[in-house]
């Protein structure tokens, strides 16, 4: 891994999806960090005064774009929307549900990064459980 390089993030807009015939787009940035090698963070930008962020297993994200996955909080599935392909993305908090589409090109391109930072497998030794077990007992 390069020692300088250790978070692959990635602005993109997402839709938000409110009826078969509407949505509104949602400006993200999808975030992987080699200090957090098994989650993804995706952050919201909302009109409210502060983004919204949703973390979940990485693994997750890599099996929704070829088949549905998850259960509860977090499902994801490949689409087509339109001419163009889609990943979507339902999310289920106590505040409501919500579902969105992220354009599938982008986010692959995206996890080809991450797995190049991190390769799937190697998630354990990307961790410094030395270090951080050090800092525990400290």
């Amino acid at each position: 891994m390069d020692s300088y390089t250790t978070v692959v993030e990635q602005e993109l807009e997402l839709s938000l999806v409110l009826s078969p015939e509407q949505s509104i787009p949602v400006p993200a940035r999808l975030s992987y960090s080699a200090h957090d090698p098994f989650a993804v963070h995706i952050t919201f930008h909302l009109d409210s005064c502060a983004p919204v962020t949703w973390v979940f297993a990485r693994e997750l994200l890599v099996e929704g774009t070829f088949r549905a996955c998850g259960h509860g909080d977090v499902r994801v599935w490949p689409a087509r929307s339109g001419r163009q392909s889609v990943l979507c993305m339902a999310l289920s908090s106590p505040a409501g549900d919500a579902l969105l589409e992220a354009p599938l090109p982008t986010v692959a391109a995206w996890l080809e990064r991450a797995h190049r930072l991190v390769p799937p497998g190697a998630e354990l030794s990307a961790l410094d459980l030395d270090n951080s077990l050090a800092e525990l007992l400290a």
